[in-house]
């Protein structure tokens, strides 16, 4: 029989204690008990293999662990939603990152959090240590600086890296809309799409379902809707450019009126009002965290498909779908970079895992599925090719 009873609160006490001393910790592969074991593993046997590598550098891949250790990189300028707390404070955060590569990809990895927001510091600390590690996921950067900082990182390392706030949220909301457009008997090539929010998840989501075939996608910031009439440059100016093909001008109001998706990446709100003008049967994915851009009780009065960020709700659109099987993926295949491609087909792998079980609250698999990281990987790793 299962159980009904509802869980115990979560408690403050239970938190502290839960990261006491730190989440991670480094062990051996090979047991060091013996003299012998110690000849090998330090001196003077180890000289050996380093004059090794030093002769044959790509003996480096497999014979230490570099080319299968994620950097996961922060500034801790826009952690989760507390925002600009520094790099110390973001530190939990990057050690749980590190937990879930390990839980879910069987990948080690190492939290570096730097004491810097300079990009051009960034990029030569992380240059400097290359060959220290095999990828770098760059995590809780604040924009527009995370768009120059990933396209430049991107360049200067011969190894994958990703920014996970931009293309694991993205690819995410890509698996979901996927199936969400078949639960309501959709294409996505002919959806209206709005987007609200224009920073790391906004325009990831923007660019990865206009690459997807979405051809109506508008995005609003917080002045409203991103148009070419509004003069914008960078980022949002290159945005602009890509979307809003029917030259839409205002805010919230006139960019949902007869829409059939609403996806949220801001700290905004959206009125009730505003979601009762939206197409019949509508989809909403609210995904703002702790607090959803509409809350989802209210979002299923005018929705037939509604998700969020959140546990407790249906739906949960969580990175960790996505980033431990896209890194693992890289790895196994020796790929030198993420693309599009593979993000694509990380987004299909997703979706694909939801089968007979489709139904408006069960649009993605759970974040604890243990079938979605190998099939991303699998999937990252054939469209690396």
């Amino acid at each position: 029989m299962t159980s009904t009873a509802v869980p115990a609160p979560i408690t403050e006490q239970e938190i502290f204690a839960f990261h006491e001393g730190g989440k991670l910790s480094v062990e051996t592969t090979q047991p060091l008990d013996s003299q012998r074991a110690l000849s090998i593993a330090y001196t003077p046997g180890v000289a050996q293999v380093s004059r090794g590598i030093a002769a044959e550098p790509q003996l480096a891949e497999s014979h230490t662990w570099a080319s299968r250790l994620v950097a996961v990189v922060s500034d801790g300028t826009a952690v989760l939603g507390l925002g600009n707390i520094g790099a110390s404070a973001s530190l939990p955060v990057m050690e749980g990152k590190s937990s879930l590569f390990k839980t879910f990809a069987g990948l080690n990895s190492i939290p570096l959090v730097l004491e810097t927001t300079d990009v051009d510091e960034i990029i030569e600390t992380l240059v400097r240590l290359r060959p220290s590690f095999g990828a770098v996921n760059l995590e809780d950067i604040s924009a527009p600086r995370c768009f120059e900082l990933e396209s430049r990182l991107i360049e200067a390392l011969d190894c994958p890296v990703m920014h996970d706030d931009q293309h694991g949220t993205a690819i995410v909301v890509l698996a979901a809309l996927t199936n969400a457009a078949r639960v309501t008997n959709r294409g996505l090539a002919g959806m209206r799409v709005v987007i609200s929010g224009a920073g790391a998840a906004g325009v990831a989501c923007a660019t990865i379902l206009l690459e997807a075939g979405v051809h109506d996608v508008v995005v609003l910031d917080s002045r409203g809707i991103l148009s070419a009439g509004r003069g914008l440059d960078g980022a949002k100016g290159e945005l602009a450019a890509r979307t809003n093909p029917r030259n839409l001008e205002g805010g919230p109001a006139e960019a949902m009126a007869g829409a059939d998706v609403f996806i949220g990446v801001s700290s905004g709100t959206v009125p009730e009002d505003i979601l009762a003008t939206m197409a019949p049967d509508a989809i909403i994915f609210a995904l703002s965290n702790p607090d959803p851009e509409v809350h989802p009780d209210v979002a299923a009065r005018h929705a037939a498909v509604v998700a969020t960020g959140r546990s407790d709700f249906p739906n949960q659109i969580n990175n960790v779908l996505a980033f431990p099987g896209i890194f693992r993926g890289a790895l196994d295949s020796g790929a030198r970079r993420i693309t599009s491609a593979m993000k694509v087909a990380a987004a299909a792998a997703i979706a694909d895992l939801v089968g007979d079980d489709l139904a408006p609250d069960h649009i993605v698999p759970s974040p604890l599925d243990p079938r979605v990281a190998p099939a991303v990987a699998a999937a990252v790793a054939d469209a690396a090719g």
